[in-house]
């Protein structure tokens, strides 16, 4: 889950590729728990586990020897967008997959990027086994994305209600991010965006910009201790992550 600035110039985009577990990033809320967040969901697959949109297929490496990963992506987002090929091009509201083949299916960061998720969530039902998992990650409070594939977000009771309506059942629910850490992220995006218009149209504001490299760690790293130091809180989390089982 990523926003990206395509008019940024390549050097600064690899810098901040560099940077991104960082606090110097401004969006390393969102990239800083990735690795945690990926062994969570995978360590305890097994059997024929679907990575669908999986770009450059992170959870593979995550996954225990003894499961069989198929990597999905459209065919236009795969190489377009980031240049990868997948185990197989397809969408995902139309999966080429006989039914009940797949033991569990990852849909991570993708589910808000399909233009009809009930088409999407029906066909991996299709797919998976009784008893098969759906694990699907989602942003919440985050901004929008790879425009114009950016289609909908959806609340804890919406995702619920999902579920409910095509015959899953939620074993796990987390919201991702204390509410101090989403606007910390929402912060600094905003702030980045700003600078980066001020730039590219010549605004006098530009000169703002050598402030950034001070700023966003500091926003970062304030919101993160005082998340620290406060109550869980799940009002405004930047993402959620839920377990779903086919009954």
């Amino acid at each position: 889950m990523q926003t990206h600035f395509k008019s940024i110039p390549a050097g600064i985009r690899n810098l901040a590729a560099i940077l991104r577990y960082t606090p110097l990033h401004p969006q390393w809320f969102a990239f800083f728990r990735e690795r945690r967040n990926l062994k969570a969901s995978c360590a305890a697959l097994t059997g024929v586990v679907l990575d669908i949109g999986c770009a450059d297929a992170k959870p593979k490496a995550h996954l225990p020897p003894n499961a069989r990963y198929i990597g999905l992506d459209y065919y236009s987002t795969a190489t377009d967008w980031y240049g990868t090929r997948p185990d197989l091009f397809a969408d995902a509201q139309s999966l080429p997959l006989e039914s009940s083949s797949i033991d569990h299916c990852l849909l991570l960061d993708v589910l808000e990027h399909i233009p009809d998720p009930d088409l999407c969530l029906a066909e991996i039902n299709r797919s998976l086994k009784r008893g098969g998992g759906l694990t699907i990650q989602i942003p919440f409070m985050y901004p929008i994305h790879d425009a114009p594939l950016d289609f909908c977000r959806w609340t804890r009771h919406g995702l619920m209600r999902a579920a409910e309506k095509h015959g899953y059942r939620i074993v796990a629910d987390t919201a991702i991010g204390h509410p101090l850490e989403s606007a910390a992220l929402n912060t600094n995006i905003a702030l980045s965006k700003t600078t980066l218009n001020w730039v590219t149209r010549k605004n006098p504001l530009a000169l703002l910009a050598i402030l950034l490299p001070v700023v966003v760690p500091c926003i970062n790293c304030l919101a993160w201790i005082a998340g620290r130091l406060s109550a869980a809180d799940d009002l405004m989390p930047y993402a959620y992550r839920m377990v779903w089982v086919k009954d």
